[in-house]
C-alpha cells in the first residue's frame, strides 16, 4: 500500500509541475501575442463634414456598441470589473487630456476600427473589430467624423486586466483577439439600400458576430468571464434563440426592454446600445435572421 501511495504522490506532484509549466508557457505566449505585429494594408476614408453624415455617425456610435466601452462622451468607461482579477476599461477617444487618438493619422482610424490593430501594429486586445470590419466606407467615415467632432474630455487610456485562465488560453490561441479573427484581405463592404430587406438585414447582422460567431451559431463568448451565459444560436434550429420572436414586434420590444416575451431578463447583451437601434435596422435584422438556413439541427 505504501508503494502505491508514494507512486500516487509522485504522479500528483508531476501533474502539478506540468500544470505550472503549462501556465508559465501560456503566460509567456500571451505576452508575445499581445505584442505581435499585425501587418494590414489600409487606405484612409474621406471624412464628411455635412450634417447628415455626422448624424449617421452619431447613430452608429450610439447603437453599435461604442458607448458601451467609450461612454457617451467618448471619455472611456469601465465595462467589466469583478473587483478582483477582471477589469476592462475602454480608452478616452477624444482629444482631451488622457485621450489616445491625438496622434492618429487618417489611416489609423481605419486600422483600429476595421482591423483591430493599433497604429503601431500591435493588436487591440478588446476592440471588437470583427463587428465593424464589414462597415461600408461611408459608415466608417461617418463614425470617425462624429468621434472626431466630440468635445475634448478628460479620461485615461485602456485598462485590460484578465483572469489567469483567460490569459493562458489566449496565449495558447484558444481565445482570439479581433485581429486574429478577421480576414484582413477582404475589401470594404458595398453599400446596400437601407430598408426592411434581406441585404440590409445581413449588413446589420455583422454587429452580432463578436458574440454569436461568424455563423451566428452562438456558444461560449470568446474571452468572456466564466459566469457569462453562452450566446444564443440565432439560426432556425431546435432551441434557437430566435424561437420566441416569430414576429418583428416581439423582437423590437426585446431590443427596447432587454426582456424576453415571458418577461425574463436577457443577460450580457449590450442593451444600452441596442435600444438605440432604429426600427428599420431591427426589422431588417429580424427578417434576415429568420431567413437563415437551418444548417445544423439539435
Amino acid at each position: 500500500m505504501g508503494k502505491w501511495l508514494k507512486r500516487g504522490a509522485l504522479a500528483a506532484a508531476l501533474l502539478v509541475v506540468l500544470a505550472a509549466g503549462a501556465v508559465f508557457a501560456g503566460l509567456q505566449l500571451a505576452d508575445r501575442r499581445m505584442e505581435r505585429q499585425v501587418a494590414v494594408q489600409v487606405k484612409p476614408v474621406a471624412l464628411p463634414g455635412d450634417a447628415a453624415s455626422l448624424l449617421r455617425g452619431k447613430y452608429l456610435f450610439a447603437s453599435r456598441g461604442c458607448v458601451d466601452c467609450h461612454g457617451a462622451e467618448g471619455a472611456g468607461r469601465v465595462f467589466a470589473d469583478n473587483g478582483g482579477d477582471l477589469r476592462i476599461k475602454g480608452p478616452n477617444i477624444t482629444t482631451g487630456a488622457g485621450g489616445v487618438v491625438a496622434s492618429y493619422r487618417p489611416e489609423d482610424w481605419v486600422r483600429a476600427i476595421r482591423h483591430g490593430v493599433a497604429p503601431g501594429g500591435r493588436p487591440l486586445l478588446v476592440m471588437p473589430s470583427e463587428d465593424y470590419n464589414r462597415f461600408t466606407d461611408a459608415d466608417l467615415a461617418a463614425l470617425v467624423a462624429y468621434v472626431k467632432s466630440l468635445p475634448p474630455a478628460q479620461g485615461t487610456g485602456a485598462e485590460v486586466r484578465l483572469p489567469l485562465p483567460a490569459r493562458v488560453l489566449y496565449g495558447f490561441g484558444a481565445i482570439q483577439d479581433a485581429a486574429g479573427k478577421i480576414d484582413h484581405g477582404l475589401p470594404p463592404a458595398q453599400a446596400v439600400a437601407q430598408g426592411v430587406n434581406l441585404q440590409h438585414g445581413a449588413y446589420v447582422a455583422n454587429m452580432c458576430l463578436g458574440c454569436h460567431g461568424a455563423q451566428l451559431a452562438g456558444g461560449r463568448i470568446p474571452g468572456g468571464p466564466p459566469d457569462w451565459p453562452a450566446a444564443a444560436d440565432l439560426r432556425p434550429v431546435a432551441k434557437s434563440g430566435m424561437a420566441p420572436y416569430a414576429d418583428p414586434e416581439a423582437f423590437l420590444r426585446m431590443f427596447k426592454t432587454g426582456l424576453r416575451p415571458d418577461g425574463t431578463k436577457i443577460q450580457v447583451m449590450p442593451f444600452e446600445s441596442l435600444r438605440e437601434m432604429n426600427e428599420t435596422d431591427v426589422r431588417a435584422l429580424h427578417l434576415y435572421l429568420k431567413s437563415l438556413p437551418a444548417r445544423l439541427q439539435g
